[in-house]
């Protein structure tokens, strides 16, 4: 049996809050269009390459998309 708590790992203290650009990051970052579903395509599609050249760029496009982070 777990007890889950809904907390941050750090507190954070918001001061001005702008929900334009809220919408844009959580677009980018969970959206279906966004580069971190991206990255995780190319990095999950380089295991069933049959081609090493081509998981191998598989990897560094997914590593570089998922460094914008």
């Amino acid at each position: 049996m777990w007890n889950y708590e809904k907390r941050l790992q750090y507190p954070i203290k918001i001061k001005n809050p702008d929900p334009k650009l809220a919408m844009v990051i959580m677009s980018q970052f969970g959206g279906p269009d966004g580069e971190l579903a991206a990255s995780m395509r190319y990095l999950s599609q380089r295991y069933v390459m049959p081609y090493r050249e081509v998981a191998g760029l598989l990897t560094d496009i997914g590593t570089e998309a998922y460094k914008m982070f």
